[in-house]
């Protein structure tokens, strides 16, 4: 009668951790564990919007500046300086002439017309091929 006594009370104490863990099986049939908790006042409809990506930008370290070329070589015509340390937006890149052992060139976003050699250019976030 004592051991049937302890069986007793050790089954309920499992129970009761076992149901304030989430682990016990609801009357239903579903567990508590695999449920999608949802913030207060939150609603099942609501779904978080997925954040845009980012415009990818870059940080100009060439010492003196970094010409604007109208294509991905250095012969091409040149359009503006940009001063070292500008950030500037980036659209793609592609390769083209190869600058210091770098054959990547950026087209600059925003609209801005020409290109960049990526080897004085620090991307401050991933830039996308060109398509």
């Amino acid at each position: 009668m004592y051991v049937s006594g302890i069986r007793r009370i050790v089954a309920a104490g499992a129970v009761a951790a076992l149901a304030g863990s989430g682990i016990l099986l609801s009357a239903g049939g579903a567990s508590a564990a695999t449920a999608k908790p949802q913030p207060v006042g939150a609603s099942a409809q609501q779904t978080p919007a997925a954040a845009p990506a980012a415009q990818p930008k870059g940080k100009v370290v060439a010492n003196g500046g970094l010409w604007v070329h109208q294509e991905t070589n250095t012969a091409s015509k040149r359009l503006t300086l940009l001063p070292q340390g500008t950030i500037t937006a980036l659209e793609c890149k592609k390769t083209g002439q190869n600058v210091d052992g770098n054959k990547l060139w950026y087209k600059l976003g925003a609209d801005k017309p020409g290109w960049v050699s990526a080897r004085y250019v620090q991307n401050l976030n991933a830039v996308p091929y060109c398509k």
